[in-house]
């Protein structure tokens, strides 16, 4: 039986590949995949204009190909949980 963490570890990984390879390379992000993903499957993506999505392609891309490759999008989740973990601790405080 596959536990919480498996299901969510799958779910990341589900999601990435379910935007990637819309346009060009199938294992990468382009800015446009990129730009869907963000306002598709989080609520912050509702409130980010084109300007903030091109910033988070700038700051994700760290090798300047213009797409994000999984390990590139790891990083970004590992962002996301951090600021999660400091969101919730603060609310128990």
């Amino acid at each position: 039986m596959e536990t919480p963490l498996e299901k969510a570890l799958a779910t990341l990984v589900y999601t990435f590949h379910k935007y990637s390879g819309k346009e060009g390379d199938k294992f990468t992000l382009s800015k446009r995949e990129l730009k869907e993903l963000v306002k598709q499957e989080l609520a912050l993506g509702e409130k980010m204009k084109d300007r903030g999505i091109d910033k988070l392609m700038e700051t994700l891309d760290k090798n300047n190909d213009d797409e994000i490759d999984f390990k590139e999008y790891t990083g970004f989740l590992s962002a996301l949980c951090m600021s999660y973990n400091d969101f919730f601790q603060q609310d128990a405080k």
